[in-house]
């Protein structure tokens, strides 16, 4: 690994242990053993750094979907269960970074918009392959019922990730039998 991955290693873990603007400088460069002047190297800055690892956790949680052999909505569930699973229930970092800075760092919510919208899209086409056709609403279902359960997890167990799966399959039942 190089040293920016260490960093955003490093920085992603004590981001979910102290939140993004509550992590304190030393917390986030010890797991790299990395110096302040090497995190604006590679960064520019903290908020740069914050950026990088939503970026990073996003693209990582979309890799791991994309490889998943469950049926397509099933996926997004069976991924999100695994994922909590080794990461802890810590609520989606994405929407944390957009509570903790608010709409003072455009940037920063730019992000978090541009991934969560991406996400929906790659929900609604999900729920494509599943009907054979595009059904907006039901994509938003299903979407709300993956965030939902995500931040349900973080309160309750992991059982709320199967319940949330249990319904959007119900869903996805129900859309096909309306086709009919």
């Amino acid at each position: 690994m190089d040293k920016r991955n260490d960093i955003i290693a490093g920085a992603s873990e004590a981001f979910d242990a102290g939140g993004l603007r509550g992590a304190g400088i030393d917390g986030i460069l010890a797991p790299s053993g990395t110096s302040t002047r090497t995190l604006y190297k590679h960064f520019g800055s903290r908020d740069g750094l914050v950026l990088a690892v939503l970026e990073d956790r996003d693209n990582r949680f979309m890799e791991r979907l994309s490889q998943c052999d469950a049926a397509p909505v099933d996926a997004v569930f069976e991924v999100l269960r695994d994922w909590l699973r080794e990461r802890g229930a810590n609520g989606c970092m994405l929407m944390r970074a957009r509570a903790e800075f608010g709409s003072g760092k455009a940037d920063i919510v730019a992000l978090v918009r541009e991934r969560k919208r991406a996400f929906e899209e790659e929900v609604a086409a999900r729920v494509e392959m599943e009907t054979g056709r595009e059904d907006a609403e039901l994509a938003t279902q299903i979407w709300l019922l993956f965030e939902g359960a995500t931040a349900a997890a973080s309160v309750a167990d992991l059982s709320v990730v199967d319940a949330a799966q249990r319904a959007a399959r119900l869903l996805v039942v129900a859309a096909r039998e309306r086709a009919r």
